[in-house]
């Protein structure tokens, strides 16, 4: 393997080999921390423009399995692992083999714990380049690059299409679906339609839904047009909803609360979970960048649901007057845990009682 480096804006480098696509990459650098689901993470839509260290220090042991993509063309610019496990190269499902056929670069052999702890000692969001040699013109670019804010614009689907079934008629709406959710939706029979991100209320409502989803997708909530969280709000009085990861943070922005960048993002499944009703702690998949404070929440409204007990954040909301809820983390799993899969149960419980 050629010789690679990863470069960071604070002039940092990490020298390992390369593995993957040979092209120099820019990103926001992340962490997660999941212990299994690489092909899951990689192909998630939530790590557009983002350059991924995975903490498990071995990653790419068990074939890439088509069965697994949560997304049909990754948008994740990097992939940043210590070891890149025992299939060989030239496997045509290996991790190596499949970074090369969509473009992605990858680096290996570098202490990924140290870096993990640069990251976190950092305080604040690092971007980051894979390059062949950090020489002053990497730096160069990487201090040039500006990575874009429409990232949801760029995932999500330019029309709408069906996943058809026989039973209650569900609309998602695309921030940066992760095909975890259709499996689940699928799973309980829902007509399925997914509409883009920018849709309004009266487009969603001509379909007659007896419920929509609020996708998960990447970046900063606040970069979406005041005209998303209005049409949220139009439409959580009118049907039962459920949002996760982004489709979170837009349900809490559109109800009045205020939502700020964490000093380090939490991305991983190892993260313990508060259901304040139960007092039950349970685990979940979820990418944070964002939090939402308990002081911020309008409590006239809305329940706080679950909390984040690593950083106090609120992570889980449910409407008062509206069969509305929304969590940070992906009740579909796709990796991790399903102790919270049972929410989607509840959501669909929620479109029969509408109903009746």
């Amino acid at each position: 393997m050629a010789e690679k480096a990863l470069i960071l804006d604070d002039g940092t480098v990490f020298n390992g080999r390369a593995f993957g696509s040979p092209a120099v990459s820019f990103g926001e650098v992340i962490f997660n921390t999941s212990l299994t689901g690489y092909q899951e993470l990689i192909t998630n839509q939530a790590y557009y423009n983002q350059l991924v260290v995975f903490t498990q220090p071995n990653i790419g042991n068990l074939p890439i399995s088509s069965n697994l993509y949560e997304s049909i063309q990754p948008t994740i610019k990097g992939v940043i692992v210590h070891n890149t496990g025992t299939l060989a190269d030239d496997d045509p499902r290996s991790l190596d083999a499949y970074l090369k056929k969509h473009n992605i670069p990858g680096i290996t052999d570098i202490d990924t714990r140290a870096l993990v702890r640069h990251l976190r000692a950092a305080g604040r969001p690092m971007r980051g380049s894979l390059v062949p040699v950090a020489d002053d013109h990497a730096f160069d670019q990487l201090n040039a690059t500006v990575l874009t804010n429409q990232q949801v614009a760029q995932v999500s689907t330019p029309k709408p299409y069906p996943n058809p079934d026989v039973g209650e008629s569900v609309v998602v709406i695309d921030f940066g679906l992760k095909n975890g959710i259709l499996r689940e939706l699928s799973r309980r029979k829902c007509n399925v339609t997914v509409l883009p991100y920018n849709v309004t209320a009266e487009e969603v409502m001509q379909l007659d839904p007896a419920g929509v989803v609020l996708s998960s997708g990447p970046g900063d909530p606040h970069d979406l047009k005041p005209t998303v969280l209005q049409m949220i709000r139009d439409l959580q009085a009118q049907v039962p909803m459920m949002a996760f990861g982004l489709g979170h943070e837009l349900f809490a922005l559109a109800n009045g609360t205020e939502c700020t960048r964490q000093a380090v993002e939490y991305h991983g499944s190892n993260h313990p979970i508060l259901e304040v009703i139960t007092d039950h702690i349970m685990y979940a998949q979820q990418d944070s960048a964002y939090r939402i404070s308990k002081e911020s929440v309008n409590r006239q409204e809305l329940f706080i649901t679950y909390l984040d007990l690593i950083t106090g954040g609120v992570i889980g909301l449910r409407h008062r007057f509206y069969p509305a809820f929304s969590v940070q983390f992906y009740p579909d799993g796709a990796p991790g845990p399903d102790d919270t899969n049972p929410l989607i149960d509840e959501f669909m419980e929620n479109i029969k009682l509408r109903k009746g």
